[in-house]
């Protein structure tokens, strides 16, 4: 199968998105124009998984200790995992 080219004019770009290669998504890093990124306090966290669950990029996965972490190449500092998290063990704070 022969490799597409980029657009060269607006007029060339499909509507929607673009993917060139199946299975490239990793080689995009989206998490560099957040405003907010997660920050866990482990010490609150019960281990429950429910922000892993919540995530709409799939980037918060489960470290040696069982303990969940963002992978802030990937995240786009929306929150969703700190509203959704009970015992409030994730925090919002602001990029620098």
């Amino acid at each position: 199968m022969a490799e597409k080219k980029w657009p060269e004019t607006w007029q060339e770009v499909n509507p929607g998105c673009i993917v060139f290669r199946p299975g490239s998504s990793r080689d995009y890093h989206t998490g560099t124009w957040r405003a907010e990124r997660p920050i866990w306090d482990n010490s609150k966290c019960i281990k429950c998984g429910v922000c892993y669950l919540f995530c709409p990029e799939g980037c918060i996965s489960e470290d040696s200790e069982g303990y969940f972490v963002a992978d802030l190449d990937y995240c786009k500092g929306c929150g969703i995992c700190a509203h959704e998290c009970w015992p409030s063990a994730i925090k919002m704070v602001g990029e620098e």
